[in-house]
This record gives structure tokens, sequence and C-alpha cells, in this order.
């Protein structure tokens, strides 16, 4: 595994010869096929472009976590992931102690996923990144494993979360399911099986019973309530009790994903999806998607970030938020049952937490306040923010693209009658318009400087920049316990 790459790197190489799965008679199943292709690809057969992408996404995450653990929504999970068992050897962000993994992963994907302020792969419609990370850290940590295997671990898991979306994109959405939550315990026990170096035929079978584990529904929108967050930290936490049932002997059916009752029929209705996924997985080890996965700039939902910039452009242009009469937004089809539907409900959300899915009152805080951070979606909604936001509105946009991409456009009405129009093709930060790796550095520092003591950001810092030579994650997870904001 190289140490460090550019983005104009290429990040499409073979698995090496001696590693490649041979292709028998019977094509094996797609458990199986995912168990043997992860275990094939070694970390030096792991892009150098690769790396650099998941070293930053790793950074990104920890930090969203760090920040989000110092909120009062994390306040809850505080109280209530440690009577779920004390003890282990796993660290908890915002906490001094550890527990075991599978609860530390349950809190760290939690709280990655509470703030809407983890990366998207667009395509795939997923934040897998806030179930590899606390899935790769905590398991990394309790079974003692180098910093090359915690990266390995991690790229796997996300590439495998990835596939499972990029297989029925947007199907799993229709339904009503979010595919970090159904998709994610697969990722985590591939994650966890592959620390724990679980044979091929172990590892199958806790792809296999990860599937029975799967769950998340898209009702929590409707009242905002805060079990999202929820959707990433039990899939991570799934994920690793699946591998350690498997470990000791418990089967699950390898049939898990294409099977007459598996996933893609009963989560997606996607009959055809099996047969994509296996086509992707052919690609296991050669094509690679974590380059792709977009960084956020807003903590709240994805969908609303391009609408952010339009008007961000617009205000940086010159235009005086306070004089704004109108503000219309084209949304692409398939976006708007989270961020406009029910409209009377997002212009009046029952908290701000609730607003992070609210495309008029998140445009209503950037109006007023000319920003919008972690703290405008703190507490209750704010009546100020509720009557800005009537100024909004929405129509669907035909040719949105979506998810392929995420597009937006807003024409704004001033109360002088003047016009003025703005338009982003794709959010900024995803693979067409990637953010400078330092803006993903500087967000990683602000949100960390929020929960650690002095220098142990940096320190963090520069135990993830080593991780891919580093003999065990002892530097990167004495770091994270140095719990102690700014007083």
């Amino acid at each position: 595994m190289s140490r460090e790459a550019s983005g104009a790197e290429a990040v499409a190489e073979p698995v090496s010869g001696p590693r490649a799965v041979a292709r028998g008679a019977a094509s094996p199943t797609l458990a199986r096929l995912a168990a043997e292709r992860a275990r094939a690809i070694g970390c030096e057969d792991i892009p150098a472009a690769v790396v650099a992408a998941a070293k930053d996404q790793l950074l990104d995450q920890l930090g969203v976590g760090l920040v989000a653990s110092t909120l009062a929504n994390a306040r809850a999970l505080t109280a209530a992931v440690p009577r779920l068992g004390a003890g282990g050897a796993s660290t908890a962000l915002g906490l001094k102690e550890p527990l075991p993994a599978a609860s530390a992963a349950l809190r760290n994907g939690a709280l990655m996923h509470a703030l809407e302020f983890d990366g998207t792969h667009a395509a795939a419609i997923v934040h897998g990144g806030s179930v590899a990370a606390p899935a790769a850290l905590a398991m990394a940590e309790a079974a003692g494993a180098s910093g090359p295997a915690l990266l390995r671990a991690f790229v796997l898991g996300w590439e495998f979360h990835i596939r499972l979306g990029l297989a029925a994109p947007g199907r799993f959405q229709e339904r009503g399911f979010q595919l970090t939550a159904v998709g994610g315990p697969f990722a985590a026990a591939l994650i966890a099986g592959l620390l724990l170096d679980l044979p091929a035929r172990a590892l199958t079978h806790a792809l296999g019973i990860a599937g029975s584990q799967a769950s998340g529904v898209f009702e929590f929108v409707f009242e905002g309530a805060t079990v999202k967050a929820l959707h990433a930290g039990w899939a991570a936490h799934a994920g690793l009790v699946a591998a350690e049932l498997a470990r000791a002997g418990m089967t699950g059916p390898s049939t898990i994903l294409e099977g007459p009752h598996g996933f893609y029929r009963a989560y997606a209705g996607a009959s055809a999806a099996p047969e994509q996924l296996r086509a992707l997985l052919d690609g296991f080890g050669r094509d690679w998607h974590l380059p792709e996965v977009a960084a956020k700039q807003y903590p709240c939902c994805h969908y609303i970030q391009p609408f952010l910039e339009c008007l961000a452009t617009l205000i940086g242009q010159g235009l005086d938020s306070r004089a704004i009469r109108e503000l219309r937004c084209e949304v692409p089809r398939g976006e708007e049952f989270l961020i406009c539907e029910p409209w009377e409900r997002k212009l009046r959300p029952g908290s701000a937490y609730e607003a992070k899915f609210s495309l008029p009152y998140a445009l209503a805080a950037l109006m007023v306040d000319r920003r919008v951070t972690v703290e405008t979606f703190e507490g209750a909604a704010r009546p100020d923010l509720i009557e800005a936001a009537r100024r909004v509105s929405w129509v669907p946009m035909a040719d949105g693209g979506f998810p392929e991409r995420f597009r937006a456009r807003v024409t704004v009405t001033t109360a002088a009658g003047e016009t003025l129009a703005c338009e982003v093709d794709d959010m900024l930060g995803g693979p067409r318009r990637p953010l400078p790796r330092s803006a993903i550095h500087d967000k990683f520092r602000s949100n960390a400087a929020r929960a650690l003591e002095a220098g142990a950001a940096e320190a963090v810092f520069e135990a993830v920049a080593r991780m891919d030579s580093a003999a065990s994650c002892r530097a990167l997870t004495d770091a994270l316990r140095r719990v102690g904001g700014p007083a």
C-alpha cells in the first residue's frame, strides 16, 4: 500500500495474478464471491490514489463524529451505549474510556451520521463511510490489527457497500429503505471478517447473518426523529456481531443477496440487481469507486447542498439576502420526497434537527445568518428562519439526472423586481467537482478541535497520514481519547 497519491493518478489496477480468484464451472453465490474476492485483495493491490482518498475520508468521518459528540443530540447516546456493555478495548468518540467493539461501533457510527455532515457516494446513494469507519476502527482495535489492515478493511467494506447500491440505484429509496442502513450490515460484516481473518466460508456466513440484521426505513423524515443516526451506527454494530457469530460457528444463507427472499428482492424489488452486482464484483480489486465519494460543505441533507451553493454564489456576487422576495428552486425528481414533502411540514419543521431535511429552512438560514453551521440545526426551530422559509418555493426539475448527479437551479426575485438565477450541474465535493484536499483537512481540524484537547487533533491527523505504515492503531486511538475541547 503506497503512502500518498495525487488525485490525478490512475485508480484502476488489476489484482495481481497469484491473488486472483480462480473461476470454476459453477458460479459461486454472491456472498461467497464477495468474500473470496475481498480476501484476495491485499494492501499492496490498492492503488495509491485510493489510499489517499481513504485517508481523507477517514479523517472526515472522525472529525464529524468528534464534533457531534459535543452537541446536545449526543447526550442520549452518551447515556445509553455504556449500558449495553462496559469494558472492552475499542475507542468511543468523545469518551476517555473504551467500550466493547460492537458498542463503540454503534456509538461512533451514530455520531458520524447524526449531523448529516458525512460523505456520500452519490450514484449509489449511500453514506457508507459512517458504517465503514466505525466498524474498521472498533474491530481493528479489538483485534490488535495493523494500520494497513485497518485501511484495507475500510476500503474494501466501503467499496462493497457502494457496489450494493450501484446494482439497484434508487430502488431501495423508492421502497422506503435507506441503503446506508439496510446495506451497511453487509459492509461492516465484511470489514470485521477481514480484520478477524475469517476464512471465505465463515466470511460468507457472516454476510448471510448480516442479512437478517438489516433494517432502516425513511419514516424518520416525517418527524425529524433522531433515530436516523442509528442507521449507520446500528449497521456497524450488526456487522461486527455477525462476524463474531460466524467465527463462533453460526451459519447464514449464502444466497442472502440473490435468493427469492433475499436482499434485493425484499428491499429493492429488483430481480435484475443480483446479476448487476455479479458484474460489479468482477471488477472488485480492479475498479475503484472510493475516490468518487463526495464530501459535504454543510451539515444537512446532501440533496440540499447544491441549492445552498447556488444561493451562496448569488450572495457572493452582491445579492442582499434581506431583499429576497421569492426564491424558487427547481428540484430533480427523486429528491423531493426527502427535502420538499410534505411542503407545509418542511416550512415549519418540528425541530432544528428535522430541518436538516428541509430545503426551505436551510436556505432561510443562509438568507438570514449568511452561514450554515452545526449550530443551525441544534435545538428548537427558529421562528425567524421559519418566517424566512416562506419566501422559498419549488417545482420539479424534469432534466435533473438524479441520482447520477445532484443538480440545482435557483431563481431569486428581489423586492425591487430584479431577477437573478444560478445553476449548479452537480454538487461541489463530488467526483466531477472535488473539494481540494486542503478543504477536507481544514474541515477535520475545525471539527476535531471542538472535542479534543490542544494538540490532539493534529496528532489524529498525523496518525491517519501514517496509517499505511503503522504497526498498530495505537497512535490514532490514543489521540482520539484525549477528550476535552476548548473551555
